[in-house]
């Protein structure tokens, strides 16, 4: 699998609502950008707790996901946006059903490792000023997902985003995420059982399929 970054997006901590910062709007940057263990030299979260760190250092949401939501929503300028969603990582002709748990990929000079499907907060929502979209997200699994970073380096837009190895796992980002964050979808408790000790997979997304193995008996 290989496909064209259309935009590399950072943010910085802004207010976004009631006072509270938030770097959840993302820009593109202008050539070439550093690649760090952090993610992208630029970029910044305002709650550390929730997003961030090893396993949540760069975040891709499909653009092909924005005609989606074009139609859900009956169009909304934001969508015209690389960093609509808070995304890092901005390409075409690739999604959750096409990429598994430890994919790694070439990013410029940078190597990075899929780690876990992105799940939604009211962040989205508030953004777009549209009630509905987590539900949404749930429902239909257009998640994104996250990388870490196994080599650093450098990229910039109009690089490829190459494949370079798979089959480390047998899930695909979208299975995770049905099992883990949708309640509606039927469980199969042996793979949340392997899914919880798998070491691919961030250690916030083993304790959920930790919890949901629990949960639905």
């Amino acid at each position: 699998m290989k496909t064209t970054v259309d935009a590399l997006c950072v943010g910085q901590p802004k207010p976004f609502r009631d006072g509270e910062l938030s770097a959840f709007a993302k820009e593109p940057v202008d050539g070439p950008v550093r690649i760090t263990r952090e993610g992208l030299s630029g970029d910044a979260q305002a709650d550390r707790k929730h997003h961030g760190g090893e396993h949540m250092a760069l975040h891709l949401y499909p653009r092909d996901h924005h005609a989606f939501w074009h139609e859900e929503l009956g169009g909304h300028e934001l969508l015209d946006l690389h960093g609509a969603f808070g995304s890092n990582i901005s390409a075409r002709g690739i999604d959750e059903g096409s990429v598994w748990l430890g994919d790694r990929f070439r990013l410029g000079s940078a190597l990075i490792e899929i780690s876990q499907p992105r799940m939604p907060c009211w962040k989205i929502e508030h953004r777009f000023g549209v009630p509905g979209m987590v539900k949404t997200i749930l429902r239909t699994g257009r998640s994104g997902w996250y990388f870490r970073i196994i080599e650093e380096g450098t990229a910039q837009a109009g690089d490829a985003l190459e494949r370079v190895e798979t089959g480390r796992t047998p899930w695909t980002i979208s299975e995770i995420f049905s099992e883990i964050a949708n309640p509606a979808s039927p469980s199969n408790r042996e793979r949340l059982a392997n899914l919880a000790r798998c070491e691919l997979l961030s250690p916030s997304w083993r304790n959920g399929a930790e919890k949901a193995l629990a949960n639905r008996g």
